[in-house]
Parts: C-alpha cells; sequence; structure tokens
C-alpha cells in the first residue's frame, strides 16, 4: 500500500509496444514509494487493429489543416478492442515481469471517468466545408477520484486509457490522452505530470535530437512545434497553468534518459531568482527529492563545479579540492500539504520557499558567485528527510563526509544568525488491553490511561531539563478482536543545557500494558560566538551596515545531527524568510530579502576562507 507521492505518466502507444524498457522506469518510481498512474495513448495501436482487420481508418481534415482520427459510433467498438488487446494487455503483462500489481481499464469502463460529447466539427471534404455531427469526441468532465486516490493506494501502478464514458448519451466517447492525462494530474493533484514522447523534449529544430528546448514559461510561442507534439504542448500548460504539479516532456521515449522540456505557470521572472522559481515549483516532500535532486544535477553547469546525487539521495555539489572545508547543508525536502506556487513583483509564495528552498538555493548561487581559493574546498548538499524523524540526508552526510565549518541553510531573517537549536526528544507511547466496560467500578479508559502515562513522562524530562517543551502530535485509536490499542507521539524539545546523555536519565517503563519507544533522542546545540566563523558573519553584516543578532531556536535541524558526532566543528544557521512562517499555509519570501541574504553569504563565505588561510 503506497501513500507517497503522485506521478501521472502519459505514455504514448509507440513507446509501449515498441520500448518495453519504460516499464523498469516506472518501476523505479513506485519501488521509491510513489503512487503511479499511466495514461496510455493509442494511436499505434489502433493503427495495427485496423491492419490486422485490413479496415481502413477514418481521418476528417480540419480548417486548419490538421487531420485527426475519426470516431464515429461505428468506429467505437474497434477502438475499444484495440485498447483492450493492445495496450492494457501489453501492460499489465510487463508490469507483472517488474513484480507490480496494477489495476488497468479503459477510462470509461463502469463509468469511471466521465466525459460530454463536443459540439459538431467542422471538416474539410474536398473542396468543401462540411459540419459533422457524430464524431464521438469529446471533452473531460470529471471522475471518481475516492475509488482512483484508494486504488492507488492499494496497487503499485493505475493505468487508464481512453475512451471515457459520456452519461447523457449512455456511451464511450474518444479523448485526447494527453489532455486527459493533464486533467486527471489536476483533478488527482498529483506532484509529478510526465509525457514520454518520440524525441528529447520539445525540439527547436526537428532534425536536431540535441535541440532541446529546457524551459517554456507561461505562453511563449513556439514555431518549431508541429503536428500530435501541439497536443502535448496544450495538455502540459493546461496541467502547469491549473495544478499543483510539475511538469515536462521527456525522450526519446524515456522518463530517464535523453532530455526534458519543463513547462513553468508562470511567465519568465528576474534572472536572478529564476532558479529559486524552478526549485520552488518542484514538488519535494519528505521521500519525494528525486525529481527535485536531479532537475538540480542538470541545471547546474559549471566546469568548475562537480555534481552527483549520492547514496543517500542528498544533491552534493563540489568547487575546489583544497584542505580547508566549507559545508554549506541545506534541505531538498518539505512538510505536506503541496499547493500551486503564486509570485508576485515583490516575491513568492508556496510550500518549502521559506523553509527551506530560498536557503538552500542562495547556497547554489555561492557556487558560482564565492571566492574558493586554491586551498580551499566549498562542499554544498542539499539534504533529504529533513523535515521527518529519519534526518536521512543529514545523517548520511554526518558518517561520510567532514568540514571544518558547517552553515546550515535554515530561515533567520537577513539581521540575524542562528547559533544553535533544541534536541528533539520524540517518544512512540502505545497502550493495549482487554476491552472493558466504561461503567466498571474503577474503569479508566486507555485514553484516559494515555494522558496520565503522557503527563508522567512531561514530568520526568522536566526534572532533567527545565526549559524543554512539550507535544503531543498525533493520537490513534482502534478496537480489535476484544482488544484497545491507543497510540500517541510525544515530542519533547530539549534545551543545549540538557547535554547529550538525557535520554538515559529518563525512566520510560509503566508496566506491561504500555510501551514507550524511543523514536529520535537528538541532543541540542549552541556554537560560541568567539569562532573563525561567527566572526565571518559578523565581518560580513558590518560591510553591509548591519548588527548581528543571535537567535538560539526551539526547533530541530540538521545541525543538531552533524553536532552529534562532529566535535569542534564550527555551525551556524542563516538563511533568508520568516521562519514563523515555517510549515503554514502563508509561506512568503521577499525577493529583496534573498537578495540581500545571498549578499551577506557571500561575503561570509569568503571572509571564513580568508581566515581561515590566515590561521
Amino acid at each position: 500500500m503506497s501513500s507517497g507521492s503522485l506521478y501521472v505518466i502519459k505514455l504514448g502507444s509507440s513507446t509501449i509496444v515498441n520500448h518495453p524498457r519504460i516499464f523498469e522506469e516506472v518501476s523505479r518510481i513506485s519501488r521509491r514509494g510513489n503512487q503511479v498512474l499511466l495514461v496510455a495513448g493509442g494511436a499505434e495501436a489502433i493503427r495495427r487493429k485496423y491492419e490486422q482487420l485490413s479496415r481502413p481508418m477514418p481521418f476528417l481534415t480540419l480548417p486548419s489543416g490538421d487531420e485527426v482520427r475519426y470516431c464515429s459510433p461505428e468506429e467505437m467498438p474497434f477502438i475499444r478492442e484495440a485498447y483492450y488487446e493492445n495496450i492494457l494487455a501489453p501492460i499489465r503483462e510487463r508490469l507483472a515481469e517488474q513484480g507490480l500489481s496494477v489495476f488497468a481499464q479503459l477510462g470509461g469502463d463502469n463509468g469511471l471517468v466521465l466525459g460530454r460529447k463536443a459540439k459538431p466539427i467542422k471538416a474539410v471534404q474536398g473542396q468543401k466545408t462540411v459540419i459533422v455531427r457524430d464524431s464521438l469526441f469529446g471533452q473531460y468532465t470529471g471522475c471518481y477520484t475516492s475509488f482512483l486516490h484508494d486504488a492507488l493506494k492499494n496497487f503499485d501502478v493505475v493505468c487508464l486509457t481512453p475512451p471515457i464514458w459520456d452519461p447523457e448519451l449512455a456511451s464511450y466517447i474518444n479523448i485526447d490522452a494527453d489532455v486527459l492525462a493533464a486533467e486527471l494530474a489536476v483533478e488527482l493533484e498529483a506532484h509529478h505530470l510526465r509525457f514520454v514522447t518520440g524525441t528529447a523534449g520539445l525540439l527547436r529544430d526537428i532534425g536536431d535530437e540535441g535541440s532541446t528546448i529546457a524551459d517554456v514559461y507561461g505562453d511563449e510561442e513556439l514555431p518549431s512545434v508541429q503536428g500530435r507534439m501541439k497536443q502535448k504542448v496544450r495538455a502540459a500548460r493546461l496541467a502547469a497553468g491549473r495544478g499543483v504539479c510539475d511538469v515536462n516532456i521527456s525522450g526519446p521515449h524515456s522518463l530517464e534518459r535523453g532530455g526534458r522540456t519543463w513547462f513553468w505557470q508562470a511567465e519568465r521572472g528576474p534572472a536572478a531568482f529564476e532558479l529559486l522559481n524552478k526549485v520552488a515549483r518542484i514538488p519535494s516532500v519528505s521521500e519525494d527529492e528525486h525529481e527535485l535532486a536531479r532537475f538540480l544535477l542538470e541545471e547546474i553547469q559549471d566546469p568548475s563545479v562537480t555534481g552527483r546525487v549520492d547514496e543517500a539521495g542528498n544533491i552534493v555539489f563540489r568547487r575546489g579540492s583544497g584542505s580547508h572545508t566549507l559545508l554549506l547543508l541545506g534541505h531538498l525536502d518539505t512538510v505536506p500539504y503541496v499547493w500551486p506556487v503564486r509570485s508576485d513583483e515583490g516575491g513568492l509564495a508556496g510550500r518549502g520557499v521559506v523553509d527551506a528552498k530560498g536557503c538552500f538555493v542562495n547556497f547554489v548561487h555561492m557556487l558560482k558567485e564565492a571566492d574558493v581559493p586554491e586551498n580551499g574546498s566549498l562542499l554544498v548538499v542539499g539534504a533529504v528527510e529533513e523535515e521527518i524523524s529519519s534526518s536521512r540526508g543529514a545523517y548520511y552526510v554526518r558518517d561520510h563526509y567532514r568540514a571544518d565549518a558547517v552553515i546550515i541553510g535554515e530561515p533567520s531573517g537577513e539581521d540575524s544568525l542562528t547559533l544553535g537549536y533544541y534536541g528533539l526528544f520524540k517518544l512512540r507511547i502505545t497502550i493495549r488491553r482487554a476491552q472493558e466496560h466504561t461503567a466498571a467500578k474503577d474503569s479508566v479508559s486507555a485514553i484516559d490511561e494515555l494522558y496520565q502515562v503522557a503527563a508522567d513522562i512531561r514530568g520526568r524530562v522536566r526534572d532533567i531539563d527545565p526549559q524543554g517543551l512539550s507535544s503531543l502530535i498525533d493520537i490513534e485509536h482502534c478496537n480489535e478482536r476484544g482488544y484497545i490499542t491507543v497510540t500517541a507521539i510525544l515530542n519533547f524539545r530539549i534545551s543545549p543545557e540538557a547535554g547529550s546523555g538525557y535520554a538515559d536519565k529518563v525512566d520510560l517503563s509503566f508496566g506491561d500494558a504500555v510501551s514507550v519507544e524511543v523514536l529520535r533522542a537528538t541532543p541540542g546545540f549552541a556554537n560560541p560566538r568567539a569562532d573563525t566563523l561567527v566572526k565571518a558573519f559578523v565581518r560580513s553584516f558590518a560591510k553591509h551596515g548591519k548588527s548581528v543578532r543571535y537567535l538560539k531556536k526551539r526547533g530541530t535541524s540538521d545541525m543538531n545531527t552533524l553536532a552529534s558526532s562532529w566535535a569542534n566543528v564550527p555551525m551556524v544557521a542563516y538563511g533568508p524568510g520568516d521562519s514563523s512562517l515555517d510549515h503554514t499555509n502563508d509561506e512568503y519570501l521577499r525577493y529583496e530579502e534573498v537578495e540581500t541574504s545571498r549578499a551577506i553569504l557571500r561575503e561570509a563565505v569568503n571572509e571564513w576562507f580568508r581566515l581561515r588561510t590566515e590561521d
């Protein structure tokens, strides 16, 4: 059962029939924990069906000169058979070979995907323009979203194809598969929408596979786009303009190899913030950072910079090979829920722009803007899973990299420097006992007992850390086979003064019916004000006419993870944004603050290398 991010992937029938390697790529996406909805086209499958039947395939010529397949009521049975035999059957077979479970059907089967027949269309026959009234072509009007969400959770891959169902006509109607994919991506609030085609994305020159158009903004004209590719562009723009997903056209016949053309919802903005606007528009909820990491790896091309995605999934850039290493550690992931990014003249709003994509993009800019000496090395890492308890990316950095100083990418505001964070003590409390009547003498409900256990634990933690904070963040209750089970997550924010051995001092025993599991025990950390890294920031602030305001935050960051084993390594956190907006629906980042903080960061990095060389 998968509850990860949703990919909607449009595959043409030529890719399905002639390039089965695509299903290995689909398998990799599924095995990363994502939900996958395939939308399959049928042009090649239908052509083969008509060829098998020795039946001429009817087309209409539109006044524009474009040719479209003519789907009359007489032709619809053959079109449906083509999808059943030449699309759904091989898809089931190929996915089964990958060990994946699949739910696959025509969109119109059982009235799952609904539409409405289009109005009569004009067509050119000979020299005359005629009205064609019986064409069973239409538009998408909706689908049974709850059913599809359940199917996506319970099957590795869900596959839908045209035709869809018109309830007014009580008939199947055809629909363009690219548009169907876009409509479903919007309806289901997909995170990623991919159109796989036979070329390396959109090409400036149809004859040159190396002429991929990297980016399309808004309604920019695309004079090189011809034929069927026009419909893909139309569908991609529909989704980019209305949905929350990132959208690209990729190929040839691949999601991973070749070229990609990205479609960005907004018009092209200021060049200084172009990367930030792109990064903000690629959803990267925790455990779904792959697409953003891959995008950055392709986007940052500089002969002086090496880049790779490491074994944990972190994006890692390095400039320089000297012994004095400064690590800029940000994170790629965000908390859910994802909503469309919106930009205006002053800045942009969207999930993760404050926490902490703005900070990390500034780090990436340092790869070009900072002065890295011959004896220096600038290491820029975008970690995965910072927003969840695993902190997988930071633990990997801690255990596999080294640095002489660390700047963490978290919002401090342009005028402040964060010197430390509280630690995290995260517990799972589970109470399981036989059901009893609530009217029984001395009966105490399991939920009442849970609150009492939580109160007792709070008191015990308070004894070793009077400055700590706590909250119950999740409670689940179930009654199964005569047993009541209550589970809760109890979070503590532990002050740096509590030290690193605080967890061993807390008694978590409450008898057989109560279990308390330690999910995380990360100590707090506070950096002194007198080291070289802080001095570099003080000088940078002064150069920009600012005095430093020092912060110690009650949240937790990847600084805590590194500090758990990196002794005597100076660490601070700095980045644009108001941290009170973290994880809220009001995240907004001002361009002016991004620019100012980038300049302060650049000078601080340069100053640290100068001071380090002097030492």
